[in-house]
């Protein structure tokens, strides 16, 4: 709807005013006008306008402070400036500061309209991007990056000072613990969030091949090389770069990678021109680099250019608490995937998700969550369905329950079930029975009741 497009008009000339804003009214335009610049800068500080045409030469302040104004309030919006003035410099002045058209008068009134209607094109795609990319950033911190405890909040408040720089970083952990969206998300804080993000995984391409897909080669420069390609360093100019698995590059390939650090700039396979680029890295491995560089293996003056700024990703045996929210979040992204309506997880299942260590990491919780979505038919998820390790490992965790009657087992697994609760928790808050208590939803008085009921061995 028209009627909901905002214009302000500024012109100093009243007959000019009046038949600027009767022309866009019959446009069914919601149209404000005022006749200096002083004026127009009160107007746009009191309200929101999607189009700003203004003359140069104003009472007050002028049509380029009005300009400058409008982009400091309001970045989505379009100038348009319009003068019988007109020079090289106060064209070249509105531009930078983001005008969408520059028009001299003695003007027709159609093709105002027409540039009206183009310059509220652009202002729609400015709000779109803005609203995709702040949008995009959010899905990735609520959806994606997924953790309540303290190794992960550290994780978290690390991404979020180094993420709004060009740092290079390097990401430590375990296979599986999630090193490439900690990067994406690091890549969404930045200034680089609304560029490409580019992933190459350095452990499934070796030498030549890696070669080739990082820096791009000329027709001719190995065998089968029937074209020149461009690399995928090329391809990022401007993004962020992740080197996933960065030890297992090859030596060679590390001098050149240097080089893109140290110069910006890397040369073909097999080329001779020099290409530049702009691209802010992070990488990330599971070995031990100063342990590859004592071995020979690894470069140490690649090292500390990568080791600029490191962040530990705690596997997931370290941060038992945040199982259950992942698995959550696994459960609904699969369950919408396969088209299955399970909306709870057993409670046995998910102390055996709890219990198991899972060397496999995020990656093998999600692929267990998975299968069991597949095998299961109703609305809860059961741990007969999980994985027979992770079953294996929950069940040697009870206590001995041989030779016992299921009443005796049922009191033994709750008596050890309380024992190992409470020594959690009074280890947490370092013996305070308040804190503790108040953690369990309980009053002290019952919870000492409950420790004096639990053998505490």
């Amino acid at each position: 709807m028209k009627t909901s497009v905002a214009i302000l008009v500024v012109e100093d000339e009243l007959d000019m005013l009046k038949g600027l804003m009767k022309m866009l009214e019959r446009e069914s335009y919601k149209v404000d006008g005022v006749s200096s610049g002083t004026e127009a800068i009160k107007r746009l500080e009191q309200s929101v306008f999607d189009v700003v045409i203004t003359d140069l030469k104003l009472p007050g302040s002028s049509g380029i402070e009005v300009l400058k104004k409008l982009k400091e309030i309001s970045p989505e919006s379009v100038g348009i400036m319009i003068t019988g003035y007109g020079t090289v410099e106060s064209a070249v002045e509105a531009m930078r500061l983001g005008a969408y058209d520059y028009i001299l008068k003695p003007f027709d009134m159609q093709k105002i309209k027409i540039v009206v209607r183009n310059a509220l094109d652009q202002s729609s795609l400015l709000r779109e991007n803005r609203y995709l990319k702040k949008k995009m950033q959010n899905e990735w911190q609520v959806e994606h990056v997924i953790g309540k405890s303290p190794g992960m909040k550290k994780v978290f408040d690390e991404a979020k000072k180094v993420g709004p720089t060009n740092t290079t970083a390097l990401l430590l952990g375990e296979s599986g613990t999630g090193k490439e969206l900690i990067a994406r998300y690091t890549h969404h804080l930045s200034p680089r969030g609304n560029k490409l993000f580019t992933a190459v995984n350095c452990g499934i391409l070796r030498d030549v091949f890696l070669e080739s897909e990082l820096f791009g080669h000329v027709k001719g420069a190995f065998t089968g090389a029937v074209e020149s390609k461009k690399g995928l360093l090329e391809v990022a100019d401007g993004g962020t770069f992740f080197l996933d698995e960065i030890a297992e590059v090859s030596l060679p390939v590390q001098a050149k990678f240097l080089r893109v650090l140290e110069e910006r700039s890397f040369m073909r396979l097999g080329g001779t021109q020099t290409i530049e680029v702009d691209i802010r890295l992070i990488a990330a491995t599971n070995k031990d680099l100063e342990e590859c560089i004592r071995k020979g293996t690894f470069r140490d003056d690649l090292y500390y250019r990568l080791n600029v700024f490191s962040i530990h990703i705690p596997a997931l045996r370290e941060r038992k608490e945040d199982i259950p929210l992942l698995a959550y979040h696994f459960l609904r992204q699969h369950c919408k995937k396969l088209g299955k309506h399970i909306t709870e997880i057993s409670p046995e299942a998910m102390e055996a998700l709890k219990t198991y260590d899972w060397p496999g990491n995020v990656r093998e919780l999600e692929n267990a969550i998975e299968r069991a979505i597949i095998l299961t038919n109703d609305d809860t998820l059961p741990s007969i369905n999980l994985p027979q390790k992770v079953k294996a490992t929950a069940a040697d965790s009870l206590p001995d329950i041989s030779g016992t009657t299921y009443q005796k087992a049922k009191h033994a697994f709750f008596k050890d079930f309380n024992r190992k609760y409470i020594r959690k928790l009074l280890g947490k808050h370092e013996g305070n029975l308040t804190h503790a208590a108040k953690e369990a939803g309980m009053d002290r008085a019952n919870f000492k009741r409950l420790i004096r009921n639990t053998d505490m061995d």
